[in-house]
């Protein structure tokens, strides 16, 4: 640690315990840590997927049918976490670019697929690339980025665990 006259860098203040006075500082908040991480990784992306011609909310509804062609509208949202209202614009402008395809199930009317169309299927291939070129970006080594994403995982499943039990009636 530093002594008193050196400022203190981004790793002192990481690792220097928190005293409860400061928990409403900005640097100190796991909420904008996540929510500010998240914009720089939307802006790294940004110039990755313009080849492309995707966002990055579409991006992530084709990695969702790269994974697993043919899911159900109601699939696809609970994968990325996006109500109907969300994902329904992304999916028809998707259409409109001739990525993907909508389809009633036949079995139930209800029911809504959504399939890859040849060049949905194809984009695949130039977007084979990105996942590297934001590992490289983050500088940290594919062990380590497995381990973040593991944690952050965690991290999910426990707030939406207490989400769950605070909700439910005594």
């Amino acid at each position: 640690m530093p002594n008193d006259l050196s400022p203190l860098t981004d790793a002192d203040r990481a690792s220097a315990p928190v005293p409860p006075t400061d928990w409403l500082l900005l640097d100190h908040q796991l909420c904008f840590a996540l929510y500010s991480t998240s914009l720089a990784m939307t802006k790294l992306y940004k110039p990755l997927l313009a080849p492309l011609g995707l966002t990055y909310p579409q991006y992530l509804v084709m990695l969702v049918l790269w994974e697993t062609d043919g899911l159900g509208v109601s699939d696809v949202g609970q994968r990325l976490s996006l109500d109907s209202g969300t994902l329904t614009p992304l999916l028809k402008r998707l259409e409109t670019m001739a990525l993907i395809v909508r389809r009633r199930d036949s079995q139930d009317e209800r029911r809504v697929g959504i399939h890859l169309t040849p060049a949905g299927r194809h984009l695949r291939e130039q977007a084979i690339a990105i996942p590297e070129q934001l590992a490289c970006a983050s500088a940290c080594a594919p062990e380590e980025l497995q381990a973040l994403v593991r944690q952050l995982h965690q991290l999910r499943r426990q707030m939406l665990t207490h989400l769950d039990d605070s909700s439910s009636p005594d």
